[in-house]
């Protein structure tokens, strides 16, 4: 690599915290357990929030992805983090993809999410909220795996001026290449987009049920999934 001019990239260990789960404001259940499959499109949506340095200071980017086809369904772009900087990407993800009866919109206890306009604006959509636990960033992982390799190709490789700069090249990362270009092993090599539209020509058929767990003899524990394989489960 150092012969032909190659090198890796790599993140950076600095990162500002978004999430205040400093409220009063109603906490739903996690309803995910970190099992971040999902059989058919639009039937899990993650929810996160990160912020992205400019010249002119930060600029808040909030993301909505749908596991089931690695596709970001829904973002929006703030120089502010109140409630509408969540409640626009929830607005473009609901008008883009129509999801149906049975959608569950998981994300962190943030006080966007928790926000009674948020809440509501998941209840005119027939979803149901959960969210993760606090400081458990890996209930979360597919997000805080996304926003990462978005920082490791993009953000951490520009210099910009305006936040105008980063929208336009944040715009062409998300919907030009990631939900476009990018291909996923776990998708059969597939883009997001390809990955949408075989689901929506497939005959549609409900999951098959999660078998239920054997019985184990008395006395032996049963066996635990690490942080880091789960962060490695859902990479592709």
């Amino acid at each position: 690599m150092r012969r032909q001019g190659i090198r890796a990239l790599a993140g950076r260990r600095f990162r500002p915290c978004t999430t205040d789960s400093r409220h009063d404001l109603p906490v739903a259940p996690d309803l995910l357990k970190q099992l971040f499959s999902a059989a058919l499109p639009h039937t899990v949506w993650l929810a996160d929030i990160t912020d992205l340095p400019t010249g002119e200071g930060w600029l808040h980017l909030a993301a909505i992805l749908d596991p089931a086809t690695r596709k970001s369904v829904g973002w929006s772009m703030r120089d502010h983090m109140r409630t509408e900087l969540t409640s626009a990407a929830l607005t473009m993800a609901t008008q883009r993809q129509r999801p149906g009866v049975g959608l569950i919109c998981h994300s962190d206890r943030g006080s966007q999410y928790a926000a009674e306009a948020y809440r509501n604006q998941l209840a005119d959509t027939r979803a149901t909220p959960s969210m993760s636990r606090t400081g458990r960033c890996c209930d979360n992982a597919p997000m805080e795996s996304f926003f990462h390799t978005l920082k490791v190709e993009l953000v951490h490789q520009r210099r910009w001026v305006t936040r105008d700069e980063a929208r336009r090249d944040l715009f062409a990362s998300i919907e030009g290449y990631d939900n476009r270009q990018r291909i996923h092993s776990a998708l059969g090599y597939s883009t997001p987009e390809q990955a949408e539209r075989n689901a929506s020509s497939s005959p549609r058929r409900p999951p098959c049920p999660r078998p239920a767990p054997a019985p184990r003899a008395s006395g032996t524990r049963p066996k635990t999934c690490s942080p880091g394989h789960l962060l490695t489960a859902i990479v592709s």
